[in-house]
């Protein structure tokens, strides 16, 4: 049996690359995928960037807001949003602060690496040597909860 602690005192001060008032632990990595936690404080965030991995971000703790391309959304525990490769995301805090899980899984075929930060691209290569490059991905936000209403600043932040 393996116990992994993460919360207050196991995260990097640092965060993510590419994030502001962040702070991040890694749970578990491997060629499966990695499992990190990420604690937001009062205006903080990642900022947008694209992955060639697919993830999802899984809020657990407070709240505040998701970008998936141009689309942007509160959310608040419990609820998650799918990052799909190739698509820029982002997510951040005003007010409030906020915990989440970030799940992320490798690309399917060509190479299967998992990126910490950010990926801007990855080439596949192939058998006989060739690369495919990679192809644009499509993504959006999904319906229902809070995700699925536009944000409203009147409204202020989840909670």
């Amino acid at each position: 049996m393996q116990i992994v602690r993460f919360g207050v005192g196991h995260r990097r001060l640092e965060g993510p690359s590419g994030s502001r008032n962040v702070q991040g632990q890694v749970i578990a990595s491997d060629q499966q995928g990695v499992i990190a936690e990420l604690a937001f404080g009062r205006h903080a965030a990642i900022a947008p960037h694209s992955n060639p991995n697919a993830s999802w971000f899984v809020v657990i703790e407070g709240g505040g807001f998701v970008q998936v391309g141009e689309e942007q959304a509160r959310v608040a525990a419990g609820e998650s949003i799918f990052w799909p490769p190739g698509v820029a995301h982002g997510a951040w805090t005003d007010q409030s602060q906020m915990r989440a899980l970030v799940v992320e899984f490798p690309a399917t075929g060509g190479a299967r690496q998992i990126l910490e930060g950010r990926g801007d691209r990855i080439d596949h290569a192939q058998p006989d040597g060739s690369s495919t490059g990679r192809s644009r991905g499509e993504g959006r936000l999904t319906e229902g909860g809070s995700a699925g209403r536009r944000y409203d600043p009147s409204e202020g932040e989840p909670m």
